[in-house]
């Protein structure tokens, strides 16, 4: 991307938005958003309620497809001078939009300006580092918030009289077990395989996967993740791949039908996918920590979040932006942070609505919908758990999933293809270095 026509285009929207004619009595704040289904209704429900709270402004939510899909159509949106007024963008879009100067409105400016409440530390510290500088200056608004979990299907565990695995270890023995009790295509496999075998793994161990935090401090950053508990875990995967004891489920989260269908009897992937593994599976299921190396000192330390955030956009009136301060305090209110919450199966992003969906006796019942939030709330995050900011992330994990599947396919050791892996992902990232700063 071609982050400097990007900030450049910032002058000109401004003056657009500055030379625009007066406001209607209603001001109409667009909202484009990447979420589909249930969570789309959600979504509508949001902001139907929020107009509904006030007639002031009207928020207008419209689904821009998949969550790149929805950051391309802002980018190329913001360059013609008619980006919407909030962005629901990917964790891993954040170093993108950070780097897109004059592009966006930070969330901690936007509150202060339009004169609204705003107080950071009411949110998640795990949540919020995410999305703020290293002073805690929040750039976007976290929304969206998941982390990895390991799904079990407790039918399946108790015929082969195994227990629920809690270290890395149990999960290979468990794994060997279920295979030898039927599962002969997949003891365990997982979604989203940097994320889980990189980017968490690395978190949850509180060892580096790149260098300045992983990021957060500074775009100079430089990958690290060919270290020996990341060796020692590919190699794993690799010797277990070819019995199908694991078996790899590809990039993204295509391969999760193979847990509701029963195939894959523990499966590590999103907490987001409770929704459909709660419409889909035939089996009593729950979802239980990652697993963790019993040997790695200070293990398991904080996992990290997946999901988006809303990134509010640059070259809006005034009115405007008051208008999408207050939906965003508006969003933050207990209650509704509870709705959120029990109806999409994401995480509450305040103290507040997290204490009171336990103190409702939610968890009793559902369990599982608490195991990320202790998770992530599980140490004090480290540098190398306060989460990433890699540009070009897209990218970057397309080509360490590349190389991950060139040593599960035999091709190269895990230390070749971890190498291969940090050599190229450095070369991608000091060219969007030369892009990011000015």
């Amino acid at each position: 991307m071609a982050l400097r026509h990007f900030g450049a285009a910032a002058a000109f929207a401004i003056t657009v938005g500055m030379s625009a004619s007066p406001a209607l009595a209603v001001t109409e704040i667009q909202w484009w958003h990447a979420m589909t289904g249930a969570n789309n209704d959600v979504i509508v429900k949001l902001a139907t309620d929020f107009n509904a709270s006030q007639s002031d402004y009207k928020v207008i939510p419209t689904y821009k497809g998949n969550y790149p899909d929805t950051m391309n159509a802002g980018i190329a949106a913001f360059r013609a001078g008619n980006a919407p007024h909030i962005m629901q963008v990917f964790e891993v879009g954040t170093a993108t939009m950070m780097a897109a100067t004059g592009a966006v409105k930070p969330v901690y400016k936007l509150m202060a300006e339009a004169g609204e409440k705003f107080d950071p530390k009411i949110y998640l510290p795990a949540i919020t580092g995410y999305y703020s500088t290293s002073k805690g200056e929040m750039l976007s608004f976290p929304f969206n918030s998941s982390s990895t979990v390991m799904w079990v299907n407790l039918d399946e565990l108790k015929k082969a009289n195994v227990e629920i695995p809690k270290t890395w270890p149990e999960t290979f023995e468990a794994a060997k077990k279920l295979k030898a009790a039927g599962h002969d295509t997949c003891g365990f496999s997982g979604s989203w395989v940097t994320w889980v075998n990189l980017e968490q793994l690395s978190a949850w161990h509180n060892v580096p996967l790149a260098s300045k935090a992983n990021g957060l401090d500074g775009f100079d950053t430089v990958l690290e993740f060919n270290g020996p508990l990341q060796v020692k875990h590919l190699e794993t995967l690799v010797e277990l791949q070819k019995t199908k004891t694991y078996d790899y489920a590809g990039r993204t989260n295509t391969g999760e039908g193979r847990f509701t269908s029963g195939e894959c009897p523990i499966y590590l992937t999103s907490s987001a996918f409770f929704g459909n593994v709660k419409a889909q599976a035939k089996f009593a299921f729950t979802a239980v920590p990652m697993p963790y190396y019993p040997d790695a000192k200070g293990a398991p330390q904080n996992s990290i979040i997946g999901g988006a955030s809303l990134w509010v956009m640059g070259g809006k009136s005034a009115e405007e932006y008051k208008g999408v301060a207050k939906f965003l305090t508006f969003l933050s209110d207990t209650d509704r942070q509870v709705y959120i919450h029990k109806a999409s199966g994401y995480l509450p992003i305040t103290k507040a609505a997290y204490a009171k969906a336990k103190e409702e006796g939610f968890y009793k019942d559902q369990p599982y919908l608490e195991t990320p939030l202790l998770e992530l709330t599980n140490e004090e995050p480290t540098e190398n758990s306060r989460g990433l900011r890699l540009g070009n992330m897209v990218q970057l994990r397309d080509v360490w999933s590349e190389e991950i599947e060139q040593a599960l396919a035999g091709k190269k050791t895990a230390k070749q293809a971890l190498d291969a892996a940090v050599e190229r992902g450095n070369t991608m990232l000091r060219q969007f270095e030369k892009t990011a700063v000015k």
